[in-house]
């Protein structure tokens, strides 16, 4: 990649943002994209907020040393032009960290980027609809990562006219603050798409953890039926959500119990994807509960409304309505 091309974003909620987070921290001049107007005017926010929020939680442990070192390219189609090289950055410069990161409602200003995230809603029509955008926008060589919690690559890839750069890059929410991204291989991802993907992610300081395509993958196909029967039991009065959450924690030594999991995520995020793998697989047991589809249809979908299975009265945001960004809540 052409020193000072930018990675592109396309999404300006919860994950999109993040992703973006991840990028300027390693050095890419990033260029996040989302028609709608009210997340574009949050973005920057929120970017902030996230900043803010890791360095805090840093603080503990020393600085990471992962990124914006050496280049992300291999040797195959389009090697050279397709090797990845950040810009200059100092860490210790906040300002220059926001100010790497610009926001546009317009996807052809993604032209220039050789490697472009895609974090819209968990909707099969709305991702394709965007990969095909970025088809005719973008340059052969540009690879295509899709932020997808559960849709299969092949089917996102099929509607390119280059699934071999159709690749996922399945980031944990919040994504600035994970060590490891579930990435997906669909049959037809190239060699060169898998490594030029790995070596990129290694420059953010994350692990790729590569898997074979199929709904769900690894992650949401055990995770989504986790929370889905969670929601069931608690829907039951089988035990009060914090007994649910405590269970898991106590007994299991998981760091979050799957309620409160479920709100980071988002519930509406939850439902969507718990729907693409009913879809995928056929199988019933992805249909969403009762209680769960109730939240939804309140407008209680977890800490991003302030409200799900728990309280938040800290949060004073409203669910985002936008179709690119809403999706962008992927889950950590």
């Amino acid at each position: 990649m052409t020193p000072g091309a930018p990675v592109g974003v396309v999404g300006a909620g919860t994950m999109g943002v993040g992703v973006a987070q991840c990028f300027a921290e390693a050095g890419y001049p990033v260029v996040v994209v989302d028609p709608d107007p009210a997340a574009l005017s949050g973005g920057p926010a929120r970017l902030r907020a996230g900043v803010r929020m890791a360095r805090l939680l840093r603080r503990r442990s020393s600085p990471s040393t992962g990124a914006g070192v050496g280049a992300a390219g291999g040797a195959g189609p389009g090697a050279g032009a397709g090797a990845m090289t950040p810009a200059p950055f100092s860490p210790s410069h906040s300002p220059s960290l926001e100010d790497r990161v610009t926001w546009s409602a317009k996807l052809p200003d993604l032209a220039p980027a050789l490697f472009v995230v895609e974090c819209a809603r968990e909707k099969v029509p709305i991702k394709e609809e965007i990969l095909r955008q970025l088809d005719q926008v973008c340059g052969p060589d540009t690879v295509f990562a899709s932020c997808t919690s559960c849709i299969p690559i092949t089917r996102l890839g099929s509607v390119t006219g280059r699934p071999d750069r159709v690749i996922g890059t399945h980031f944990m929410n919040p994504a600035p603050l994970k060590d490891a991204v579930e990435v997906i291989r669909a049959p037809r991802t190239s060699e060169w798409t898998v490594r030029r993907t790995v070596d990129l992610l290694a420059e953010l300081g994350k692990r790729a953890l590569v898997v074979r395509d199929a709904p769900g993958f690894v992650t949401n196909r055990v995770l989504m039926l986790t929370l889905n029967e969670a929601a069931a039991v608690l829907g039951e009065g089988t035990a009060d959500a914090e007994t649910v959450d405590r269970v898991f924690q106590d007994c299991f030594g998981h760091p979050m119990g799957p309620l409160r999991t479920a709100d980071l995520i988002g519930l509406d995020t939850v439902v969507d994807s718990l729907e693409v793998l009913r879809e995928f697989t056929g199988d019933e047991r992805f249909r969403p509960c009762a209680l769960l589809a109730r939240h939804v249809a309140e407008g209680s979908v977890g800490r991003k409304s302030g409200r799900g299975f728990y309280q938040y009265p800290e949060q004073r945001q409203h669910p985002e309505h936008h179709l690119v960004s809403r999706g962008g809540a992927s889950h950590g």
